[in-house]
């Protein structure tokens, strides 16, 4: 039995061919040819749901893998199978970095959210039972670093303990406060 003969390559098969060989006309001929099918294709795949999402992009970083992956082609083959190949895995990525997050501006919504600076922040009087709720070192620690906005070396050399014992003290305030305040 006769081995088959190999498939006469067609356009795109042998400029591939040629740009691996070196040709860099050929190349530039086989990627303007290839992003004209892979722009139909990234169309057909972009997520309906996301606002940001635009079709030239999933194209230049298909361009990009065929760039990086050209030399996994083997010559004698078909390159549409393979090109496809490489464009489904980056849809399949650029679906999951988009995710189910929809891509709105902010600016449209303006007029319905509160202007952060009028806010009310929280009443003196809150903060002063949580501080009162904590033992001695805790609530020096807690109101230096939440209150006055001291650092934690500042705190430590103030109270002439390490840093480390700021840290520990700080962190045991907090959830003490969030455990008698109903936040745990």
């Amino acid at each position: 039995m006769k081995p088959a003969s190999p498939v006469r390559p067609g356009r795109l098969e042998s400029l591939l061919m040629a740009a691996n060989a070196g040709d860099d006309g050929a190349y530039r001929d086989f990627l303007q040819e290839v992003a004209g099918l892979l722009r139909g294709f990234a169309r057909a795949r972009a997520p309906v749901h996301a606002g940001g999402f635009d079709p030239e992009d999933l194209v230049q970083e298909i361009l990009m893998a065929v760039h990086l992956k050209r030399h996994t082609w083997r010559e004698g083959e078909p390159v549409k199978p393979w090109l496809f190949a490489i464009a489904r895995h980056k849809a399949i990525d650029a679906y999951r970095r988009e995710g189910r997050r929809v891509n709105l501006d902010i600016a449209d919504f303006s007029d319905t959210l509160d202007d952060p600076a009028t806010m009310p922040n929280a009443k003196a009087h809150d903060i002063s039972r949580a501080l009162l709720s904590l033992a001695g070192r805790q609530r020096e620690v807690v109101a230096s670093l939440s209150v006055h906005g001291h650092s934690i070396t500042e705190t430590a050399s103030r109270l002439g303990v390490t840093e480390g014992a700021v840290r520990v003290a700080f962190h045991r305030g907090l959830a003490a406060i969030a455990a008698r305040f109903g936040r745990t």
